[in-house]
């Protein structure tokens, strides 16, 4: 797992490497463990290697083809590379190394870009094909590893972090207040906006071609996308978990390739236990890594967010060698400004405890699992997957779920909340941003419940997935160790898509919504149903993992901060947020802020996800606001 940098003067003028270097020192975090520039003329390549596969000077880069037509810089780890290395010594071609990095090389120059559908794995990379004067640039499948770009005035950057780009003398930050509207309707950005202008999120799956000559431009490809298929049909139940059981197996094995100490994230819920347990039984004593809350002061309906305890059980189950770190009301403040560095441009969720079990893992381990993707592709939240029988259209569909997804502040409010600059934005219209997402399946007419709910699916691994993606990098980077996620493994999503929802989810025609602001008890209003989720994977589940664990109700990794927000970090927003001179009163209305806050401390709503990007926008403006 690597940083990567690189600038494409298309003008022609050469690339200075002072300026290349500089973009590479300031994502060292993600790569401490050497560094390597490539310059020819008008276009530089740099790189910054945290290594995990063959450590030797054999593996640095910027890497070049033996007969030096090809360079890349390459960020990721292509857990089969094994068998495409053998396949390409049986055609002639010779290695220096034992990497990966150097089988995706070779294998684009026998392949070229239909080389990157053999790849089973993460990855970013850049490649300059000397000959024909052309740079590639391209992202895994499901967008597990970032890569940024900015091009305008005749010079393209590109980094794996926004914050690399910043260092070259061209480029001229502005904040992107189209992406702000987009952020605080979705608390996410599903667009490839980032918070800055100029720059751009390279999307999922995607392949970008950039060749230099008269009327340079780049050309953008898709390679892949998800196609959930499943219906609801008379299967054989058993023999599909039979099946998610040997592909879960042998994903579990594929991701522990490493040449460098390996652990995992183990929570009490199914995801990470599964791959714990796998895990375990291949590397014994394997390392676990638990963040939980300190809960005193916090109400009832928060008790449940600490899963120390099932952990600690889990681990004497699985005989690992556990640790564990405990989150207080003030780690977030404290924790702030670090988080904002690295994070750049925020994503779903409070991401801050990611950030504290990430930096307890870099302390024993490189490499970490994760159970990132198993609700997404079985059926987690079935809350969240919109049906209703008076569906008749796809664009009755889309009007509702549309609804559903303003997870911060209703469509209605933006206007008030954006009023200082609602000039500059009001020809924003989100809906069709969210449209965009869901258009590839769009249907005249949809009655089947399982369409609805695959259309769900589908929306979750392109945004919500995705941006769980791009927070877990750029936390595991700061802290220099690799994430990996198995339920990615392109075999397991492959049989995840064609999945029959039946086996996924029960009761698929009461499937009801959840406010996610609500003030009331939401485990007791409908966290009881959630255990109708994830129906085969729990079936492979209770094979191996307690019956609490195979059966247990569905719990996110969240911290209790609906409660700090009202007590122990009251003064923390007082003295931010809702200050009349805040920075982020430049961009919205401290009226509609503070009248949003309030009806979170008189219970009247859960606000807290509002509250946190309010906060986080606070901190990015001081850390980026030269805007």
């Amino acid at each position: 797992m690597c940083g990567i940098a690189g600038i494409l003067n298309l003008d022609g003028s050469y690339v200075e490497y002072k300026i290349l270097k500089k973009m590479t020192d300031i994502i060292s975090h993600r790569g401490p463990d050497g560094e390597g520039h490539w310059i020819e003329k008008y276009v530089g390549l740099g790189h910054r290697r945290l290594s995990i596969i063959d450590p030797t000077l054999a593996g640095r880069q910027p890497m070049q083809t033996n007969d030096r037509r090809f360079v890349i810089s390459y960020n990721g780890e292509v857990y089969n590379y094994l068998k495409i290395r053998k396949e390409l010594k049986k055609r002639g071609y010779h290695f220096n190394s034992k990497t990966d990095s150097e089988v995706v090389l070779n294998a684009f120059s026998e392949w070229g870009v239909g080389s990157i559908k053999k790849f089973n794995g993460m990855f970013a990379f850049a490649i300059w094909d000397r000959k024909k004067k052309t740079l590639y640039l391209a992202r895994d499948r499901y967008g597990i590893k970032p890569l940024y770009y900015s091009l305008s005035g005749g010079i393209l950057i590109f980094a794996s972090e926004q914050k690399a780009i910043l260092q070259h003398k061209a480029f001229k930050s502005r904040l992107d207040l189209e992406a702000l509207v987009e952020y605080f309707t979705f608390q996410n950005i599903f667009s490839n906006r980032t918070f800055e202008n100029n720059i751009k999120l390279l999307q999922p799956a995607m392949i970008a071609k950039i060749k230099v000559g008269k009327n340079s431009s780049m050309e953008l490809q898709k390679y892949w996308d998800f196609n959930f298929t499943g219906g609801s049909s008379k299967v054989n139940r058993h023999e599909y978990a039979e099946e998610l059981d040997r592909l879960l197996k042998i994903a579990v094995k594929r991701h522990l390739v490493s040449d460098v100490k390996l652990g995992s994230y183990l929570s009490g819920g199914i995801d990470s236990s599964a791959i714990t347990y796998f895990a375990s039984s291949i590397i014994p004593n394997i390392n676990t890594f638990t963040c939980g809350f300190d809960l005193t002061s916090v109400s009832s309906t928060e008790l449940g967010y600490d899963e120390r305890r099932k952990a600690s059980k889990l681990s004497n189950y699985f005989k690992t060698e556990h640790y564990e770190a405990i989150l207080k009301s003030g780690d977030m403040d404290r924790s702030l400004k670090s988080l904002t560095y690295h994070l750049e441009e925020p994503r779903v969720g409070q991401s801050y405890p990611n950030l504290f079990a990430a930096k307890l893992a870099s302390k024993f381990v490189k490499v970490v699992l994760s159970g990132i993707g198993g609700d997404e592709l079985f059926g987690g939240y079935p809350w969240r997957y919109y049906y209703s029988s008076a569906h008749k259209s796809f664009n009755a569909f889309i009007d509702d779920y549309y609804q559903y997804w303003q997870r911060l502040i209703d469509n209605k409010e933006l206007s008030q909340l954006f009023s200082p600059i609602w000039s500059e934005v009001k020809h924003v219209w989100t809906k069709d941003i969210f449209m965009d997402v869901l258009k590839p399946l769009y249907s005249d007419k949809i009655e089947n419940p399982c369409d609805f709910i695959n259309n769900s699916l589908y929306f979750e691994s392109k945004t919500f997935l995705h941006g769980l993606f791009v927070v877990e990098d750029k936390i595991s980077m700061s802290q220099s160790i690799e994430t990996r996620v198995p339920f990615m493994d392109n075999d397991l999503v492959n049989f995840a898509m064609r999945c029959p929802v039946n086996l996924k989810l029960n009761n698929i025609k009461n499937l009801s919504g959840l406010d996610e602001n609500v003030s009331i008890n939401k485990k007791n209003n409908y966290y009881q149903k959630t255990k109708e989720g994830k129906q085969i994977l729990r079936d492979v589940s209770k094979k191996y993992l307690p019956e609490n664990v195979s059966k247990g109700e569905k719990q996110g990794f969240s911290s209790p901060d609906a409660s700090w927000f009202r007590n122990q970090s009251l003064g923390l927003l007082k003295n931010t947020i809702l200050q009349k001179d805040s920075k982020i009163s430049e961009y919205f209305d401290p009226n509609v802020i503070e009248s949003q806050v309030n009806f979170h401390f008189e219970g009247k709503k859960n606000k807290r996800l509002f509250i946190w990007s309010l906060l986080y926008f606070e901190s990015y403006l001081e850390l980026y606001g030269n805007n």
